[in-house]
């Protein structure tokens, strides 16, 4: 596995520019107001660590009549040595590629595929009578240059042979893809909804590449679950964008099978507003399959000045997380899988990792100690899951 700086990692997994995780984290969307900075006193201890031990098979067996419970991994987490592994066998029976299944590791140069990471994580799911989730065919970052040189039939050639190859080396052995992700705006004002990437200014000028890529996938696989995933969906302006472009896609009879909700959320989120987001799809396309695929809740409810220039961040707590943010985060994981199984639509829900050591949140929008999953540092169950599966649990 390559080495990432805190700056790749924001590329790879998060979008690239700043101004992307404005919603992700929590700031309530752009601003042009850089707010003051928020500073917290930690106390003097930390809250005592949680003695919960789920039984194997508790997580996954919980919701077994309602969605599929997945992580996103990387290959050294599938390992028989890794701690995670073991984690991921007792508990999840879902896994995606947290980024070792984009372009710039499957195709790194025009014309070579190196099948060795996703082969290893396709596999290590199969022993284990897990499911994967491919993430993602297609995305402005983590691609290659090449990818966007030439024509845009040139282009569209390209892209439609790596979604060809890919999608078919794997059909019948991934279940659902993310097919195109982050293609929606941020721009409240602007005059329609698409991101404008170095795919839309490949294709034309246009959002065509959005067609090229479901229309191959869907030929190389028939059967698989076809998505477009977003973040930041709980914000009225974002999800109202991305209805346009999912209407026009169905409208238009390209073959979208599913709605993907990232839900990178924080302590002082509501779960009415990101429960509001799967509401407002099924509200308009019912029959369409939800997916939460990137879920995890961040301890610091930063402004969107943090994200945009990395300014204003919460105060780091280090290892003195005040007990009450450790109960307001179980409380919201409690209500956001409460609000999940009571939603027919929704087939799968996935962590964005395993435990707190491995979250990119520890590195963005800066570097300091966060605690966003169900897992803590040393790969004990957290009371945010004891929350999840114990209703009579008071965090």
């Amino acid at each position: 596995m390559p080495n990432f700086t805190a700056r790749d990692r924001l590329k790879l997994l998060t979008g690239g520019a700043a101004a992307l995780l404005t919603g992700c984290g929590g700031g309530g969307g752009a601003s042009s107001t850089t707010p003051p900075p928020v500073v917290v006193t930690p106390p003097v201890t930390p809250p005592p660590a949680s003695d919960f031990v789920p039984e194997v098979g508790q997580f996954r067996t919980a919701f077994a009549g309602n969605f599929e419970i997945g992580a996103a991994i990387q290959d050294n987490q599938t390992v028989d040595s890794a701690v995670d592994a073991q984690i991921l066998k007792d508990q999840f029976n879902s896994i995606s590629a947290e980024f070792q299944m984009k372009p710039e590791i499957i195709a790194p140069t025009e014309g070579t595929f190196d099948w060795t990471i996703p082969d290893t994580l396709v596999q290590f799911a199969e022993d284990n009578d897990m499911v994967v989730r491919g993430h993602a065919l297609l995305w402005h970052l983590a691609t290659p240059d090449y990818f966007f040189q030439g024509t845009p039939a040139e282009v569209r050639a390209r892209l439609e042979n790596y979604v060809t190859e890919v999608v078919s080396r794997y059909r019948g052995r991934i279940f659902a893809w993310d097919v195109v992700n982050e293609v929606i705006t941020d721009d409240d004002s602007a005059t329609d909804p698409y991101r404008r990437s170095n795919w839309w200014d490949a294709s034309g000028g246009n959002a065509d590449y959005i067609d090229w890529a479901f229309n191959a996938a869907r030929a190389a696989d028939p059967d698989c679950l076809l998505f477009i995933n977003e973040y930041s969906t709980r914000f009225s302006g974002k999800r109202g964008r991305y209805i346009d472009v999912i209407r026009d896609l169905v409208d238009r009879g390209i073959p979208v099978d599913g709605v993907g909700h990232q839900m990178h959320l924080n302590v002082d989120t509501q779960a009415s507003s990101a429960l509001a987001a799967i509401d407002a799809v099924d509200d308009e396309f019912m029959g369409l399959v939800q997916h939460v695929t990137e879920l995890d809740i961040s301890l610091y409810p930063d402004p969107g000045s943090c994200f945009e220039t990395q300014t204003g961040c919460r105060a780091d707590y280090g290892s003195n997380v005040p007990a009450s943010v450790i109960s307001r985060q179980a409380e919201l994981y409690r209500a956001l899988f409460n609000g999940f199984t009571e939603r027919s639509s929704i087939t799968s829900v996935t962590t964005w990792g395993v435990s707190d050591a491995q979250s990119w949140l520890n590195d963005v929008p800066i570097t300091r100690t966060n605690a966003p999953l169900l897992w803590d540092r040393d790969r004990q169950a957290k009371s945010a899951l004891q929350a999840i599966l114990d209703p009579d649990f008071t965090p």
